[in-house]
Formats: structure tokens, sequence, C-alpha cells
């Protein structure tokens, strides 16, 4: 086995009470590729700290193998004092390197930046792309990663898992993307009540060795209480007789309820639910020949769609594509240059901010859920005191006097989905909400929000949570071209052009094109069944949809099933078949039309 080039012993840190860890050993060795999780606010990005000597330990030995270099992406990576982005990229060279400036402008335009711009004009998402430009550059033999993927586009994200794919040293990353982590990485470091532990599988399946792990820990933590209870039970029953002839088994009965005081109990979970509003209408929103451009440059040209209610639609593209434009443009904040949006009547929109500006970062967590004051914030209707509102979302009591600076990235994601989850809504726009979130808890969000009974406008770089989420895409392509896919994020990898931006590589294989047909010109033609399917299947398919609509409506009302449980179980039975038959009707009609359009007959 080869020896560690970076390894931690015995390390101990805490800022005050409880410390983070203590007595961690950790090791990276050429070649691993290890994926860092935990909660947040267990101390993945102190460690990364750590391993990159930055943070100084209280306790314990770091060991970094003599002329071997470390280079680390920081949570806030510290642009400040240097001219421009290439010379503050360039300074992450080895000195072997130092003259290799033009690996700094390959990875600049990797990562879509501007060498010559000057660190005040980059935002944080363009500050954190030069750091992670700054730690690749060097080519070091240990890289450390604090979510690489936060605020890159999904052709970037690609580009750099093509990139680590290449990287031969160790690696060790912080990353909330379940396909990127599953790409990369072939070992996972779990962070859990300041110890670690190591599975060296991969991340695939992380959650059932997790769940694993929770269940032996109680398991023991169960024979561990038994055990105490039997002594305890012995020592009230003789005590004062058996002192003296038993001292050694009381003080094992008070080492034994010490060790369990020590045994720190499994991190609660989020419990997070989304207020509801009424159903509304059938449509959500329509939009017409949307247009919008800014100095000329077109950004959205002539896009038409019809969002239905219950849809769950992704938004994709690049960085700077006009994603949010093209949000802003579908719920009515903001006008078009030309055509027009539609809602339904009733529509109630809760929209998750990308930007996070409606937040001042002196005010109170409190004045954040009430801001017209209180201690109670009305949820779904009913008021629940701030204090217990926040701790759904795993905010310590007390909290809510803070002001918002004092939270980190995921505490403020968690704020605001625990605003917009408070407010009555049928549409849901979240506009990258899976920055900065644990693993825990993004997967606690898919099951809300895909349990959300109204309709989801996602825009988001994940890939394997628009897979879990959405059922179609819009991406937004550049240069005003705005195109809808049906399915899924993989979905629209099959069906995609080829890409236009060299940085960009398809992430699945593209489906082989069918040979022509040579069949007869007699043969060219669809069977009598196909031929009645296609012509009356789509006047069939609208029915069901009525049919759907008018269950779901009946359906919503609070009161049928206490007036009739009869009806209300008939209704349903109903609703599950007419969904079904819906599903198999339009399946065969595209099969049919699909047919007839290979075959060149109406």
């Amino acid at each position: 086995m080869a020896p560690p080039i970076l390894q931690l012993t015995g390390a101990r840190l805490g800022f005050g009470g409880r410390p983070l860890f203590d007595g961690l050993s950790l090791a990276l060795t050429a070649g691993d590729r290890a994926a860092l999780i935990g909660r947040n606010g267990a101390g993945k990005s102190t460690l990364l700290g750590v391993l990159a000597g930055r943070v100084a330990l209280d306790a314990g030995e770091r060991f970094v193998q003599p002329g071997r270099a470390v280079a680390e992406l920081a949570q806030v990576p510290d642009i400040a004092g240097w001219d421009t982005a290439r010379a503050y990229v360039a300074a992450g060279l080895t000195p072997e390197r130092a003259a290799d400036h033009h690996r700094a402008d390959i990875l600049l335009d990797g990562l879509g930046l501007d060498g010559d711009a000057g660190p005040h004009t980059l935002s944080g998402g363009e500050q954190r792309r030069a750091g992670l430009a700054r730690a690749l550059v060097g080519d070091p033999d240990v890289l450390l990663l604090d979510e690489p993927t936060n605020h890159l586009d999904l052709p970037t994200i690609e580009w750099l898992e093509r990139r680590l794919d290449r990287f031969r040293g160790a690696l060790l990353v912080i990353s909330h993307d379940r396909t990127f982590l599953t790409r990369i990485t072939n070992r996972v470091v779990w962070l859990d009540r300041g110890t670690v532990r190591v599975r060296g599988d991969g991340f695939k399946d992380v959650d059932a060795w997790i769940e694993r792990t929770y269940a032996e820990e109680a398991a023991a933590l169960a024979r561990m209480d038994q055990r105490i209870a039997a002594e305890t039970q012995w020592l009230r029953e003789g005590l004062t007789a058996r002192r003296t002839r038993n001292q050694g088994r009381v003080r094992a009965l008070a080492q034994l309820r010490a060790e369990r005081r020590e045994r720190t109990a499994r991190p609660g979970t989020a419990k997070l639910a989304a207020s509801r509003a009424g159903a509304g209408g059938k449509i959500a929103i329509e939009a017409e020949g949307l247009a919008k451009a800014f100095d000329g440059r077109p950004v959205v040209a002539g896009f038409s769609t019809r969002i239905q209610r219950g849809d769950r639609v992704g938004i994709i593209g690049a960085n700077g594509a006009g994603k949010t434009t093209l949000v802003r443009l579908l719920i009515g904040d903001l006008a078009p240059d030309s055509g027009e949006a539609r809602h339904d009547s009733r529509l109630q929109i809760a929209y998750f901010d990308q930007r996070r500006a409606s937040l001042d970062p002196e005010t109170r967590l409190r004045d954040v859920l009430a801001p017209g004051g209180g201690d109670h914030v009305l949820v779904g209707g009913r008021p629940r005191h701030i204090a217990s509102y926040l701790g759904d979302f795993l905010f310590e009591p007390g909290r809510f006097e803070s002001p918002v600076r004092s939270l980190s990235g995921g505490e403020v994601s968690r704020l605001l989905l625990a605003r917009l989850f408070a407010q009555p809504s049928n549409l849901l726009v979240l506009d990258e909400p899976t920055n900065d979130l644990d693993l825990e808890t993004l997967d606690l969000l898919e099951d809300v929000l895909g349990d959300y009974p109204g309709t989801l406008m996602l825009v988001s770089h994940d890939r394997d949570f628009l897979d879990r989420l959405v059922t179609s895409v819009i991406a937004v392509e550049g240069g005003g071209k705005v195109a809808e896919y049906v399915g899924g994020y993989a979905d629209y990898l099959r069906q995609r052009p080829p890409p236009a931006d060299p940085r960009v590589r398809p992430s699945a294989p593209r489906e082989p094109v069918p040979k022509a047909r040579t069949e007869p010109a007699s043969k060219r033609k669809l069977s009598f069944k196909e031929q009645r399917d296609l012509d009356l299947l789509p006047a069939r398919i609208d029915a069901l949809a009525e049919e759907i609509g008018r269950l779901e409506a009946a359906l919503a009302d609070p009161d049928l099933f206490a007036r009739d449980a009869d009806a209300f179980a008939a209704k349903t039975a109903r609703l599950d078949a007419a969904t079904a038959e819906r599903a198999a009707a339009e399946e065969r009609w595209l099969d049919v039309a699909s047919r007839a359009e290979e075959l060149g007959v109406a």
C-alpha cells in the first residue's frame, strides 16, 4: 500500500464548547478520490481547511510528504490584493511551473472567465471559479475542493468532470451534486458528530450505507440502555448491603453512564413541508411569442409554451444564457419586449430567489419570517412560534434573534426555504435551490417537491435532482433560442442537437439513427388500426383529461370524505384508472404518430 501523501493523526479542534472533532485520523494517498460528506455544521469545510494547513489544530499532527503540493478551493476564496484574475490564478503555479502562465489562460477559458478582469469586478460565483482555476493550475499532489460545482453551469460541470478524471493525485471533495460525486470519486469520508467513517466502494449506494450505520448504532445504544437499566435495578435492590463488596460494579455503572452521555444522538432531520393553496385552473401559464433583449442582445426570441397545472418543468442552460430572465418573463415579474404570458386568475406563486437579494444581512431571522413583528408566523394558515418553526429547519433555539449575516450559505438557503414554504402557493418557482444544502436536506427537499400537488418550475444545474423531479425540460440555448424537451435531464441529453460549445461533450451516448426502411411502396402505409388510433385517440385523450379535471376538483372538497366516504373512494379509484388510461392512450398515439412520420404518411 502506498504511503499517505497527507495525513492527520489524533486531530482535535474546537471553537468553544464541544469540539468539532477529537482524536480524528485520516490519510490520503495517490489515487484516492474521496467524497467528504456530512451535515451542514458538522465541520466539513473546517476539516478541509485543516488538511490544507489553513486552519491550525488544537492538538494532533498534520503530516505532508516533503516536496508534495497541496491546493485548496475554499468555501470563500480570498481573491483580494491581485491586479487581475489571471495573476490570481497564476499564483497557484508551483515553483517548477512558475513560467507556465498559459496554463492559467487555459483554465480561465475553460471556466468562462476574463483573465484581465479585476478581482473587485467579479461576482461571488466568478470568484469561486477563479479559486477553482487557481487550485487546478499547479497540478498539485493533493486537491481539496469545497463545493466546486456551486455557481457552475452544466457545460462547465461536465468540463470539470473530464478535467478531474485525468487528475492522478489525491482528491478530497465536498459537494451536494450526486451525479458529480458518483462520477469522480472512489471513496467516501463521512464526518459525523466528530468522527470519520471511510467507505471504499465509492459514492453509489451511500444512503443505504449511512442508514445501516445508524441502525447498527441505534441497536448498540439500545443494548447499552438495557444494561444500564439492569445494573441500576441491581443497585436499588441492595446497595447498602453490597457496597463494601461491589465498589467495582458501582464504578463500572458510573463509567457506563458517562459513556452513554458521550454518545451523541443521531442528528435531527429538517421537517420541510410546503403550504398549499387551492388547485387553480387547468392552465397555469400560457405564453405566446415572448421576446426579450438587453442592449440589442436577444435573450428570449419568440418563445411560446403552455404550462398546465401539476406540470414539473426544469429550466437549464449555461450561465448568462437567460434562465432567470425566462422565469421572470413567465411569472410576470419582467415585462417582455413583445409577446405575452397569461396566468390563471387563481395562480399563487412562491419564488425562491437564486441571488438571495431579498435578504438584508442585518435583518434578524425572526423579521425575515415575520416582517410585521410578533413571535409567530402563519404556516399553511396556522400560527407557529418562530423558534419552533425554525427548529423544523435545523436552527438551534435562540437563533431567531441572530442577523442574517451570521448564517452560513447552507443556513441562508434553509432560511429562505422556511420563508418560501410558509407561503400558500400552487406554483413553486425555485432558482438554484440546491446550492449549499447538505445531502440529507437536499433529499428531504426532493421528497417535499415530489409530493407538492401544484406546478413546479425548477432552475438547476444538479442533474440528479432534475432527473428525479421534472417531467419536461426547457433549455435556454443562447442567442434567444429556447427549446422544450419531454422528460428529465437524461432524456434531454438524448434528444438535444450536437452542442456547439467545444467544452461540452454529451454525458450520455446518443441513440443510433435507425436505417431507412426499404419496404415496397404498397406497404408504406399505416394499418387500419394504426390509422384509426391516430385519428381518434386525440379526442379520447382530451376527454380523459377533462374527466380527470372534474374528479380532481371533486376530491379537492375537504368535506367530501366526511359527507360521503363511498363517493370519495369511488372517485379516487376512477381518478387512478383515468390517469392510467390517459397515459396509455398518449403512449399509443405517440408510437403511431412516430411511425406515420417515419413512413411519410399523414
